[in-house]
């Protein structure tokens, strides 16, 4: 049996480090983020989701800061005996509610999010069992080795029990409706910061939780308004103005320029994602392969990445060499760079059984991310160079993840940013390539392949580094050949920000997470009344 206990995360003493405002500042954090802010933890899945999550509730486990690997949180400890794996919990902890935090919670939570099947349950697929041992020890049992698991439960949020129960609405379940009514409009985790109001279309406000486990250092902002679906032009007016304290990742370059221009900072996250162009493989001509290569080989790469420039020393993206980000398992070294080619474009689009001329392309783009508007229209040229006509659709966020839940009208072209959501391959890879979860906004190639399914499999299993490499390699070759992606660029993102806050974990290396939205748990933030 092996047992692991380990200390305290940096991001303590990263938290602890920052200078205390006088008692009776009062701050405000105000940032932006494109809509639909999904409050429900048991439905997160995307950037806006995450920041509300990390903040309103609390893991077992975090990423650990400036370093790979994983430290314990709500977990004290855990041990791994065969496939079972028991977490011995904190005794310190209390819910929002004032409820103390118990093994039942535990269960309860991991129950929920498997019952909704939403979100990021898919990571628990593995788990044939938990159970509360004691009121401070889960054992959690899976039916075959799974490497990453201790790296899912940063996707595990523990929610208030007795708070759930006191308000399930009627549902088909035994349960009712698992507190989704509920959970959609309220709080009910022990997280630093307690909702105060939430609109998913427009803004939450949350406050410090005087009482979380941890403490909340004076300096971290007494209030945050999270406002959704900002326009650029706004964001930049409010940023210059000292209105505004942080943009979403989403800004085009240019404007984040000007802004550093004027003296904003430029904030940086990597989380071991990228930029990618989806084809989806069930809509004509697309499901032909050498079809989909020709359109690989004619994306310009180079004039990408000259779009995400910001300055000499910050931009949105760095080169792709294929499917797997570089410094990720399996991943090609970093020289070996995609470039567009169009003699071998041609040459596929010789073998393709379609002409080109037949056919329209759908080119989609999220209307709140505008450059990917610029994107599709780099696309359109670049495809018209073969003969193909491409239609621009500008859709918006919310009407995109319904339309790509049916393969009919799920566009040919879909443009999406991914990331490892636990900072381990399985959670960037898995979602978007497995067949059994085609037809979410991660999977709109609707990709089935035998060797691909086992290639994730194995990846999943396998119990040593060297094994793991050598199945994410053999998964990014066959991932290239079948073309059901253009891998546009490795990801990195910039966000602009007033002078008046320090994010430590999004301007230095060492108090750095590898897990996106983590840079923004408020409590590690410092407000600097400038």
């Amino acid at each position: 049996m092996k047992r692991f206990a380990l200390p305290l995360t940096a991001a303590l003493l990263a938290a602890t480090s920052l200078t205390a405002l006088p008692a009776a500042a009062q701050t405000v954090l105000s940032l932006d983020e494109v809509p639909v802010g999904e409050l429900d933890p048991g439905k997160a899945s995307d950037y806006a989701d995450s920041l509300l999550m990390f903040n309103v509730y609390d893991t077992l486990v975090l990423p650990a800061q400036g370093e790979p690997g994983y430290s314990p949180h709500l977990a004290e400890s855990w041990e791994i005996d065969g496939n079972d794996f028991v977490v011995t919990l904190r005794q310190d902890v209390t819910f929002q509610s004032g409820n103390a935090m118990t093994a039942e919670d535990v269960v309860f939570s991991y129950d929920r999010i498997k019952a909704l099947g939403q979100g990021l349950s898919f990571l628990f697929a593995n788990v044939t069992g938990i159970e509360a041992v004691d009121d401070h020890t889960v054992r959690f049992s899976l039916d075959e080795p799974y490497s990453p698991f201790i790296a899912s439960l940063v996707r595990l949020p523990i929610v208030d029990k007795q708070l759930v129960m006191d308000n399930l609405a009627e549902g088909d379940d035994e349960m009712g409706d698992w507190g989704e009514a509920f959970l959609s409009d309220n709080g009910a985790g022990t997280g630093a910061y307690v909702v105060v109001s939430h609109n998913p279309q427009e803004e939450t406000v949350m406050e410090k939780n005087p009482d979380y486990f941890l403490g909340v250092p004076d300096a971290a902002p007494d209030t945050v308004r999270l406002r959704y679906g900002l326009e650029a032009a706004t964001v930049r007016t409010l940023i210059a103005q000292n209105e505004h304290d942080i943009s979403s990742q989403w800004l085009p370059p240019e404007v984040l320029r000007s802004l550093a221009g004027t003296g904003a900072q430029l904030l940086q996250e990597t989380g071991g994602g990228a930029f990618y162009v989806k084809l989806n493989t069930t809509k004509a001509p697309l499901d032909d392969v050498n079809c989909r290569r020709a359109l690989v080989s004619a994306f310009d790469y180079e004039a990408a990445l000259q779009m995400v420039a910001i300055t000499d020393e910050a931009a949105q993206g760095s080169p792709s060499t294929g499917a797997i980000p570089v410094g990720m398992f399996g991943a090609n070294p970093a020289d070996q760079i995609l470039t567009r080619d169009m003699d071998a474009a041609r040459e596929y689009l010789e073998a393709c059984e379609y002409d080109p001329a037949d056919f329209t392309l759908e080119l989609s783009w999220i209307a709140e991310v505008p450059i990917e508007e610029r994107f599709a229209l780099l696309m359109q040229s670049n495809f018209s160079e073969l003969g193909f006509n491409a239609q621009i659709q500008r859709v918006p966020w919310a009407m995109f993840t319904d339309l790509v839940t049916n393969p009919e009208t799920t566009p040919h072209v879909s443009q999406i940013f991914v990331n490892a959501v636990t900072g381990d391959p399985d959670t960037l890879l898995y979602p978007m390539y497995h067949s059994s979860v085609a037809g979410t906004w991660q999977s709109p190639e609707y990709l089935d392949d035998a060797e691909v399914d086992e290639l994730l499999e194995r990846g999943r299993t396998a119990m040593t580094d060297e094994e793991r490499d050598e199945a994410y390699s053999a998964l990014n070759a066959r991932l290239m050949d079948l073309a059901a992606t253009i891998y546009g660029y490795d990801r990195q993102s910039i966000f602009a920000a007033s002078n008046r806050v320090n994010v430590p974990a999004l301007s230095s290396p060492e108090y750095a997470f590898g897990v996106d939205g983590m840079g923004f748990s408020f409590r590690l933030m410092e407000m600097t009344a400038e």
